[in-house]
């Protein structure tokens, strides 16, 4: 996405994907279909760490993301072993004692259909860990699981300089779209963690980060606990001709 054209990195042709012709086209976009289908919001993780050639493959394939103007909006922290536990411990107290403070509002309210997905979300992931609509105590606690993110052993904080605006943020959005289902791709598990955000001044605390920084969000890594209830649940998507107005009829 670039406002003044493309750069040196757009431009890149693949000639291999070229000469093979629309087969390899077709593979490429089976892989990712494969992989877009699979992944899924990782809420229960082990605790062994991810290689560290795992994980610098990961980042170093991510950092092909678009941006806008190729301005690359994302600072990234990766977070690991007793350094996720010290943020950890200090978000829990910060969520327990006081009200959000995001850098970046967040929506103002759902309505509608937003508001019904919502609810079905909410109401899929509390079902399958076991917690009832009334079990008070319950869905605090699994509400901050999200600040102990889901004991994953490796966080990523996505920051982006408050001076690019909307449009970093946006960036920094596909950028994490990308993290997640290229952590998919390498075998782990993922999960994009917005309630993070919400806490800026906490995480802008234990990170040292200046003011002129937003905190976005933050992507919790590692191997899925293929035992975990809540990796049970499947979020559903919307029929692609609600999403999309005026798609071609592919008969």
């Amino acid at each position: 996405m670039s406002a003044l054209g493309s750069t040196a990195a757009d431009t890149t042709v693949d000639t291999a994907g070229d000469t093979a012709g629309d087969t390899a086209s077709l593979d490429r976009a089976d892989a990712l279909a494969a992989t877009l289908e699979h992944r899924f919001s990782c809420r229960g993780f082990l605790p062994e760490p991810v290689r560290p050639d795992t994980l610098r493959r990961l980042f170093t394939l991510a950092q092909r993301t678009p941006s806008w103007c190729n301005s690359q909006a994302w600072q990234v922290h990766l977070l690991s072993g007793e350094d996720v536990v010290a943020l950890s411990e200090r978000l829990t107290e910060r969520v327990l004692s006081g009200a959000e403070q995001p850098d970046i509002p967040g929506p103002e309210r759902y309505e509608g259909v937003y508001a019904e997905r919502r609810r079905t979300c909410g109401r899929g992931l509390y079902d399958a860990v076991g917690v009832a609509r009334e079990d008070s105590e319950g869905r605090l606690r699994q509400m901050l699981e999200n600040f102990q993110f889901f004991g994953a052993p490796h966080v990523a904080i996505v920051t982006s300089p408050q001076a690019l605006g909307t449009y970093g943020v946006m960036d920094c959005g596909g950028y994490v779209a990308n993290l997640l289902n290229l952590a998919d791709a390498l075998g782990l598990g993922a999960i994009a963690q917005g309630a993070i955000g919400m806490y800026a001044d906490a995480v802008r605390a234990h990170l040292d980060l200046p003011e002129d920084r937003w905190v976005v969000c933050a992507v919790a890594l590692g191997h899925a606990d293929p035992d975990h209830p809540a990796n049970r649940f499947r979020t559903e998507r919307e029929d692609v001709d609600v999403a999309v107005t005026g798609l071609p009829d592919p008969t």
